[in-house]
């Protein structure tokens, strides 16, 4: 089972199959919207939970081992640009692209926005090192799939490594 944390003992648990949705919904969204370098970070992250890589039934995170910024205006716009992502991947943005009807997705995208709305980004523990560094975002893009890749954990991205 793979679990995303939030606070107060909110998660959000779900099987490979549905992590797997979960991940691919987020990075059509993520990548569209990303533009400053929190949003490159984040998306290095979501390139992390690709489990045709890192194993089945071993990835998720916790938002208070993410480093969200030192001042109150960085914290706030990450956490906004994540809310952003969340709604944007709401609206089935570019699901049409996927090989695959994705029943549970808009289920798990609502939990997980109800829990990011909830969090305090300045309860978070940012030394925890789980937010990819600045030299790891994923700034380049696959050209077949039109998200962000994996670069530099290792070439392709989410939907090739899937083999799609």
């Amino acid at each position: 089972m793979n679990v995303f944390h939030g606070e107060g003992g909110r998660h959000l648990s779900m099987s490979n199959g549905g992590t797997e949705v979960f991940v691919d919904v987020l990075m059509l969204a993520v990548s569209t919207l990303a533009r400053e370098l929190w949003d490159f970070r984040f998306a290095a992250l979501l390139t992390l939970q690709d489990q045709n890589v890192m194993g089945r039934g071993v990835v998720g995170f916790d938002l208070a081992e993410l480093d969200w910024g030192d001042t109150p205006q960085e914290r706030a716009a990450a956490k906004d640009f994540l809310l952003r992502v969340l709604d944007l991947a709401l609206t089935r943005h570019r699901w049409e692209e996927l090989t695959y009807e994705p029943p549970h997705a808009e289920g798990y995208l609502r939990t997980y926005r109800a829990m990011v709305e909830a969090f305090a980004p300045a309860t978070a523990r940012s030394d925890a090192g789980v937010l990819p560094g600045t030299h790891e975002a994923a700034t380049t893009s696959c050209v077949r799939h039109r998200v962000l890749g994996a670069l530099p954990f290792w070439e392709g991205c989410v939907f090739c490594t899937a083999g799609v």
